[in-house]
């Protein structure tokens, strides 16, 4: 089914935890050109493609519907490519729409336009929801041959075995138009809902009104008491807009529950493993191998955190804390880009002049603005443009990592284009794959540039707690999400049940070095994962212990490594994860893949203990 909002920003921030009002010292930072999209909201061009859109999606209808049965191979082809390029066209339009959205969120007229670009554009595709329900009708034997007669519609048959793995939960033909037209009042409005009521969140800090992404770049203040009042005033403003938030996760999860039931998906996490072509015994394998190493991952470090730190227990606001040893010198941009663009040239060249045009074409929106929806992410717009990311950079060591995270989601996005608008997309748990690995080449050349003792340690603490809030915290949030969905079918949850949760994962992943404040129970609200993408969070950890298992392979000094990890980028979503993984002999589902994943981050912090004496 064609989804033209599955264009949205495919990274959010893993914690939402850093960002705020940047310098000048940091240089002249870019921002976007949308113009390879539109020159503008009232361009030609614009009006022009949507008008386009309601003829092709009428005309796909009137040719198509209640025919596809009949089709040749030849005329199947036909079919998806008139199908590919709708896609196309509407995902350009509102690419450009959330785009200019995005850079200010409480901008009127930026959310009156995109919100009507999506009426319009969920209106026109409406009567192509039979697509997919006549596609799953019609028999496998059929299919085979079309694939056997013509090679150039055989290329898709990842597309249509992903549409196939829904056919047991299809709904009536009726139903499912009546679904896709009611979306845009449904999960999409409540969506725009919460980011709207997030960007427009104030705190009062020393007199001084600062956004959410101010306020929570105060957790990561060298000064205690800077951090001690951002994490109470963040507590204090989450408490005053509770309600709100928990009606929100209340909707969406009876929503999401309600068309689970009608469909027959057997868990809430269902749709999300099917999206994601995973099975769902290999993200419970994960999920169990994390959980089980707690004690000898987060609960370690942050027992040495809170030494370095000297303190006899540790609070919230302390757990992103810079360390006392560390240089508090903000990083210019010039130097972030030199940084990451040198670490990808070291790896492979080419990596780097994929990555040059984002710097150099407006590809990149870095600074901190008001109304700028928080965090980071990249989103690859449509094959036939090209990707662009989003930072809210600081000059903060974590901000070159961000810039490095994102750029690698850019360089996927561009090197998985070749696969054409239907099977470039990638799905969530292979997503992270090139996103980490930029993250992991830039720290390590930052590692292998370590002069002392000191700023090893500095930098290994730094790596092992992005690591720790990627694969730790994420299978905590999605811990948080599986109880908040199976609460949810008994009934309406309170805030105070919702905060009951969230409590409950927290000790059990942090572990005894910390003491949890009054008014952190509500620290679930502001997370966009769990409006967004349910379930989304997973992936963060799928992807983070396949690099660590990956770059393993490269360490190892595998002669044709990048040459196969370029091949698997540009796989984008025709190849199921064995398959990509295999010419590194590597298998996701093997149960003790992820704990080679895990001994990496244990293994350095083995090497912080040893530093201790």
């Amino acid at each position: 089914m064609l989804h033209p909002l599955r264009h949205a920003p495919l990274s959010f921030p893993r914690d939402a935890q850093d960002a705020s009002g940047g310098g000048d010292d940091l240089g002249k930072l870019p921002e976007w050109d949308l113009t390879d999209l539109y020159a503008s909201p009232d361009a030609k061009e614009f009006k022009r493609d949507m008008d386009w859109l309601e003829k092709a999606c009428a005309d796909f209808a009137a040719d198509y519907e209640g025919k596809m049965a009949r089709l040749d191979a030849a005329g199947m082809l036909d079919c998806v490519l008139r199908y590919e390029k709708i896609d196309i066209i509407a995902g350009r339009m509102m690419s450009f729409a959330g785009l200019r959205y995005y850079q200010n969120t409480t901008d009127a007229e930026r959310a009156q336009f995109m919100a009507n670009a999506q009426d319009k554009i969920t209106t026109f595709t409406t009567p192509l929801v039979f697509y997919s329900l006549e596609l799953n009708r019609i028999d496998d034997a059929v299919i085979s041959g079309w694939f056997d007669d013509n090679a150039d519609l055989a290329r898709y048959r990842p597309v249509f075995d992903r549409l196939r793995a829904m056919k047991p939960y299809q709904l009536s033909d009726e139903l499912e138009k009546f679904l896709h037209d009611q979306s845009t009042v449904g999960a999409a409005a409540w969506n725009r809902l919460f980011d709207e009521t997030i960007a427009g969140l104030t705190f009062d800090i020393d007199d001084e009104e600062l956004n959410i992404e101010g306020t929570l770049n105060l957790l990561t203040d060298p000064d205690r008491e800077r951090r001690e009042l951002g994490a109470r005033e963040l507590a204090k403003v989450f408490g005053e807009n509770v309600k709100l938030f928990a009606r929100v996760h209340n909707t969406l999860a009876k929503e999401k529950e309600i068309e689970d039931r009608w469909r027959g998906m057997e868990t809430p996490q269902t749709g999300r493993h099917l999206s994601n072509h995973v099975e769902p015994e290999v993200v419970e394998a994960l999920r169990n191998a994390v959980v089980e190493a707690y004690p000898k991952l987060s609960h370690r470090y942050y027992e040495l955190k809170r030494k370095w730190l000297g303190l006899d227990v540790m609070q919230v606001w302390d757990r992103n804390a810079p360390l006392p040893m560390e240089d508090p010198t903000l990083v210019g941009w010039d130097r972030a880009q030199a940084t990451v663009m040198e670490a990808y040239a070291d790896f492979a060249p080419e990596m780097a002049e994929i990555a040059k045009p984002f710097f150099t074409e407006g590809w990149i929106d870095a600074a901190v603005k008001p109304g700028k929806a928080p965090g980071a992410f990249a989103h690859p717009t449509v094959t036939e443009v090209h990707p662009y990311v989003m930072l809210n950079y600081l000059g903060k060591p974590r901000d070159v990592m961000t810039l490095a995270h994102e750029l690698g989601h850019g360089v996927h996005q561009v090197l998985a284009a070749g696969q054409g608008e239907l099977l470039s997309s990638t799905p969530l748990t292979l997503a992270e794959t090139a996103s980490v690995f930029g993250e992991m080449l830039t720290f390590r050349k930052l590692l292998a540039a370590a002069e002392t003792t000191e700023q090893r340690k500095v930098l290994l603490a730094g790596k092992v707690e992005d690591m720790i809030n990627t694969v730790v915290r994420q299978i905590a949030f999605y811990d948080f999400e599986c109880k908040l969905h199976e609460a949810r079918s008994a009934g309406e949850l309170t805030p105070d049940d919702i905060n009951a949760l969230w409590m409950s994962v927290q000790a059990e992943s942090l572990g005894p070095a910390f003491e949890f404040m009054e008014g952190y129970e509500t620290f679930w609200s502001y997370i966009p994962h769990f409006v967004h993408s349910p379930f989304y969070v997973y992936a963060y950890a799928f992807g983070d212990g396949l690099v660590n298992a990956l770059y393993a392979v490269y360490e190892e000094g595998d002669a044709d490594f990048q040459e196969k990890y370029f091949d698997m980028l540009k796989a984008g979503g025709s190849k199921h994860h064995k398959e990509l993984l295999a010419p590194f002999g590597l298998d996701a589902s093997d149960p003790t893949f992820w704990d080679k994943g895990l001994s990496m981050i244990s293994g350095m912090i083995d090497e912080l203990e040893a530093m201790e004496g």
